[in-house]
């Protein structure tokens, strides 16, 4: 999300000044494909937070901690690393992620999990991998959840300090989920026709 409110007419038209200290607001959910409902969320300000991989980790953990059984992982290049594929063997989570096009399974001395995932994904091919797998699922769990919370509350922030930006994304997607749970849930009570 975007931590400034400059209109792009006028950093075409007149440059960006403040372009090399200006960062955006990187925020990291996990979420049911199916329900929309929101797992975990991280918020940090660019470059200062931790990895994506490392926070879909700790998401799955801390899931599997409390009981929930995580069918499959949805995820794009960023999450091509060997740690994540090793966790998602060890909860019995498919993995389906993007495989980098440098990825290499000779002379690999990570995850033998990743391994066997680029040599399907270079067998099968981008098309019949993703048709496969379907991982068009990715998009409503994820990329759907995120425009809808753009369209929503705006894409541009309003606080200022790192920490007020950090929790105004957190509550952002945070309302948004508890509008959309409790919409669905109040649709389910209604009688019908």
């Amino acid at each position: 999300m975007k931590t400034n409110n400059a209109g792009s007419y006028r950093i075409t038209k007149y440059g960006d000044p403040d372009a090399k200290k200006r960062k955006h607001l990187v925020i990291i959910i996990t979420a049911d494909v199916r329900t929309k409902k929101i797992i975990g969320i991280e918020s940090h300000v660019e470059g200062t937070g931790p990895s994506e991989p490392g926070t879909a980790s700790g998401h799955i953990r801390d899931a599997v901690m409390k009981g929930v059984r995580v069918g499959g992982f949805y995820g794009d290049g960023a999450f091509d690393v060997n740690d994540l594929f090793t966790l998602l063997h060890v909860t019995g989570t498919d993995p389906v992620i993007k495989i980098r096009k440098n990825a290499s399974t000779e002379r690999c001395r990570g995850s033998k999990y990743r391994r066997r995932a680029v040599r399907e994904y270079r067998e099968k091919g981008y098309r019949k991998w993703a048709e496969d797998n379907d991982y068009g699922m990715r998009w409503p769990g994820t990329e759907g959840i995120f425009s809808s919370v753009k369209s929503k509350f705006g894409e541009n922030c309003v606080s200022r300090s790192p920490g007020g930006l950090e929790a105004e994304g957190y509550q952002r997607f945070w309302a948004y989920d508890y509008i959309n749970q409790r919409a669905k849930s109040e649709a389910k009570s209604l009688p019908r026709p």
